[in-house]
């Protein structure tokens, strides 16, 4: 025998594994045509012209093969007539048994969704459907936040095909970014937008992608312009538009160098009114049917009713409410059928008034976990509106068929949705959100068709509602006499005009906001005197800094010291 050298042998008892990669081929998409003529014609034949036609078919008449062709097809045709005659196919079985309505199931579905092509991503700030069939949108992207260094190639909005979401049909090039964009319902061609830095400026798609006119910056606005209506007039020229700053500017794209007229929102005499002092004018709206009339929303949550014809600026602003919304009013609309009617959309709830009722709304929804950002009528259907939240959810309200929650709720993103259009047709709504992404929905039939008695009922209910908030409008007048008669006071002479116009609401607000901040400055001063050791005098504020603030409430008069103050914050 032999000695074998030791020998090395290895044993794997997992199975052998490998690693592949796969990268699939990305699939290229192009737009393709086809034209179609109208076939069984020769191309001498125009098919417009009856003459022609009658003359040609009275050639084919003539021919001898005509008739043999005709006789072959006459013995299939008159079998079939022939079965027609011996049965019926008209005859009703079951016209005793009334018909059920169909019921249908609400329901919404995301039809396109159209990108920002730039980046990073801007929110959607304005949506607007061309007046040639609707079958363009026109999406601003802009960033509102204070002070953000945007590159001048991210200045750029879009205007899409509907059925195109894949590539914007005219890119817009302005040279700040454009907040609010709105189509010229009397030329499709020509837009109205309103930039960043307070410049209005015209559109005209035939023309390129840069603006053809701009208004001068010294006359122009200080904010952002966040709103531009165009204004049903003859010419088809003017518009007028609406900023943060206080300011309502009338333009005629004639001539866009001055507006032809400026209205300041302050409640002050002509000569005393100053912007510095202005209400924010956070919503505009405008109905064609009413020429004369606008209405605007505030960021302190006041809608004002205006008219044109007003001599002044008060008498201009003649009509107000004044705590509409504990917030910013983010949507004003008028019904369509009802005008008297307008839907406001502000802080967490949707409310419904009346023009006959100036202290309280008629119909509201209830308190929502996250704020409304935006609200609309549906165009269609005269008893659904609209409402989006800040968290991406889409709100269908039928007010016929139910008040207390809404008919049809959809996520339709993660993301805030900051506004929202709806199509003229009323099937149709396109949602844009804070990622700059705009989501085209379409509505079940159900939602976007009116029934034959849904104007009737409609009716019924907006004047039972309005006439029960006239009924404690009333009463609480009463009431409000009675308790003056109780309390005199020097503030009788306050009439109850002043009252319900919110003047000595809008005071007895001021006068505990300056209270607030005059106790806050003293507890700050205090706070800071004990931290560097130093004693505090008796008297640490001047005369004028005391805190001695009027609250007036029910016509009385109570004055409240310093240390009440202090110890009642």
């Amino acid at each position: 025998m032999l000695i074998r050298d030791p020998v090395s042998r290895a044993q794997q008892c997992t199975p052998c594994q490998s690693e592949h990669y796969l990268n699939t081929m990305r699939a290229e998409f192009t737009n393709s045509s086809l034209n179609h003529f109208e076939g069984g014609w020769p191309k001498d034949i125009n098919l417009t012209d009856e003459e022609q036609t009658k003359r040609y078919r009275r050639k084919i008449e003539k021919d001898e093969q005509f008739y043999h062709v005709m006789m072959a097809l006459f013995k299939n045709m008159e079998s079939c007539i022939l079965q027609n005659n011996a049965v019926n196919i008209y005859q009703q079985y079951f016209s005793d048994v009334e018909s059920t309505p169909l019921v249908e199931r609400s329901s919404a579905r995301t039809v396109n969704v159209y990108q920002d092509q730039s980046t990073p991503n801007r929110p959607v700030t304005h949506i607007s459907w061309s007046p040639d069939n609707q079958t363009k949108l026109a999406i601003s992207h802009c960033n509102l936040v204070f002070q953000t260094v945007v590159a001048k190639q991210a200045h750029v909005s879009y205007i899409w095909e509907v059925e195109n979401p894949n590539r914007p049909l005219i890119t817009l090039k302005p040279e700040q970014s454009i907040v609010c964009l709105e189509y010229n319902q009397k030329d499709p061609h020509i837009l109205a937008s309103g930039q960043v830095n307070g410049q209005v400026a015209i559109w005209d798609i035939r023309k390129g992608a840069e603006p053809v006119e701009m208004s001068i910056r010294e006359n122009s606005f200080v904010d952002p312009v966040l709103n531009v209506l165009w204004i049903n007039s003859k010419t088809g020229t003017e518009f007028f538009s609406s900023s943060s700053d206080g300011q309502i500017k009338w333009w005629d794209t004639r001539k866009l160098s001055d507006p032809t007229e400026t209205l300041i929102l302050d409640y002050a005499k002509d000569e005393e009114q100053q912007v510095s002092n202005a209400l924010g004018a956070s919503i505009l709206e405008y109905e064609g049917t009413i020429p004369t009339r606008f209405m605007v929303g505030t960021e302190q949550g006041m809608i004002i009713s205006g008219n044109r014809k007003g001599k002044t600026a008060i008498e201009k602003m003649a009509l107000r409410i004044p705590n509409a919304h504990l917030g910013p009013i983010m949507a004003l609309q008028r019904n369509p059928a009802f005008p008297k009617n307008f839907l406001t959309v502000g802080d967490w709830t949707a409310k419904i008034w009346s023009e006959d009722c100036r202290e309280s709304c008629i119909i509201w929804t209830s308190f929502h976990k996250a704020a409304l950002t935006d609200g609309a009528w549906s165009p269609t259907r005269l008893s659904v509106f609209f409402t989006t939240r800040a968290d991406g959810t889409l709100d269908v309200w039928d007010m016929l068929q139910q008040q207390k929650q809404a008919s049809l709720s959809v996520r339709v993103c993660d993301e805030r949705l900051t506004c929202l259009k709806a199509h003229d047709q009323g099937r149709l709504i396109a949602l844009g959100n804070q990622n700059g992404t705009t989501y085209l929905v379409e509505l079940s039939e159900n939602l976007a068709l009116s029934v034959k008695n849904d104007k009737m009922l409609l009716t019924s209910m907006l004047d039972r509602e309005a006439r029960r908030e006239k009924i404690l409008e009333a009463r609480n007048r009463e009431l409000r006499l009675k308790q003056r008669q109780k309390q005199p006071g020097p503030k009788d002479a306050v009439d109850d005009d002043e009252d319900d116009d919110g003047k000595v609401g809008v005071e007895r607000f001021d006068n505990f906001v300056k209270n607030s901040e005059g106790e806050f400055y003293t507890t700050i001063e205090k706070e800071m005197a004990k931290m560097k050791g130093i004693e505090e005098p008796e008297d640490t504020l001047g005369e004028e800094d005391q805190i001695t603030g009027d609250i007036e409430d029910n016509g009385g008069n109570e004055t409240t010291t310093n240390e009440e103050a202090t110890n009642t914050h």
